[in-house]
């Protein structure tokens, strides 16, 4: 019943969206919160919701556009109720707008099925990668992701395989001008901090390991599914699905190399880790185990709450 409810209603999905992620930003502020919150803090927070916003209705354009679901209605409520696992997203804004720019990013590169203006929207995937860089250096990872699209795509013709590049450098050029002209600095603006770790201490808490669990269960479970249902999806949406699959796997590792660990990082995941389980979602036969599953994926945020 439930599932039904959300598969048919979007009116209803978007304001479940709406107070949940309402809810998360509260959440955040007054228990995830360690420092007294200034005026520009409540600007950056502020700016970091709004953000968030958009990126949950970006990834439902992107699904709906290049039917990588058939209901296209799951995704937005698994992206906020993940957000719910870890509140922390919104107090950190570098990530959620790097978030958001990968998304841009992802738009472009699954519309290169289309055959249509692929230099313009190589140049632009490029170009975004590199801006989202900017604010979290290793978001830089997604960028073989351009290259691995024209694979998928079926691209040969070597000036397409620059234009990705032509994009990286025309943010880092227009980063080192900003850099000299604001703050008199070439490498300002890059924010280049290629450290990181893998020590996952950080992480040695309730809230984090009842979390990665999750993630970890229901994605792993379902991907085995949604790798399966690729070869019955129309050839012409199967790359759309495996980069999306990639996308996954990349989030996975930025989540573990990432230097400062505070939960924040998670969020590269909720995208492509929404758009798997909702895939597998769709494909379950029995009604009771279908309702279990998305209950499951409701119930367990809200517990995290009470630890």
């Amino acid at each position: 019943m439930i599932t039904s409810i959300f598969s048919k209603s979007k009116p209803i999905n978007f304001s479940i969206v709406f107070i949940i992620s309402v809810l998360t930003l509260f959440i955040a502020i007054y228990k995830f919160n360690k420092v007294e919150l200034l005026t520009r803090d409540y600007v950056f927070i502020g700016l970091s919701y709004v953000c968030c916003l958009f990126s949950i209705l970006l990834l439902d354009f992107i699904v709906n556009k290049n039917s990588l679901s058939q209901t296209a209605f799951y995704e937005v409520i698994l992206f906020s109720f993940f957000l719910l696992t870890t509140p922390q997203v919104f107090l950190n804004y570098r990530i959620v707008l790097s978030n958001f720019l990968i998304l841009l990013a992802l738009r472009r590169l699954i519309s290169l099925g289309t055959q249509k203006d692929t230099n313009k929207k190589l140049f632009d995937a490029g170009f975004l990668i590199g801006l989202a860089s900017i604010f979290h250096f290793w978001a830089i990872l997604f960028f073989p992701i351009a290259f691995i699209a024209l694979l998928f795509y079926a691209e040969s013709e070597m000036k397409k395989w620059i234009i990705p590049m032509l994009g990286l450098i025309a943010i880092i050029i227009v980063s080192i001008a900003y850099s000299l002209i604001v703050n008199d600095s070439f490498f300002y603006a890059l924010h280049i901090d290629p450290s990181f770790s893998i020590d996952l201490s950080a992480y040695n808490s309730i809230q984090f390991i009842v979390a990665i669990t999750m993630f970890l269960s229901f994605g792993l479970w379902s991907s085995v599914s949604y790798l399966r249902d690729i070869k019955k999806k129309k050839k012409t949406f199967r790359p759309s699905y495996k980069i999306i699959f990639i996308i996954f796997i990349v989030a996975g590792i930025i989540m573990i190399i990432s230097p400062n660990k505070n939960g924040s990082e998670f969020l590269f995941l909720f995208s492509p880790l929404a758009i798997i389980i909702s895939n597998y979602i769709e494909t379950i036969e029995e009604k009771w185990f279908k309702e279990l599953f998305f209950i499951l994926l409701i119930v367990i945020p809200f517990v995290l709450l009470l630890l």
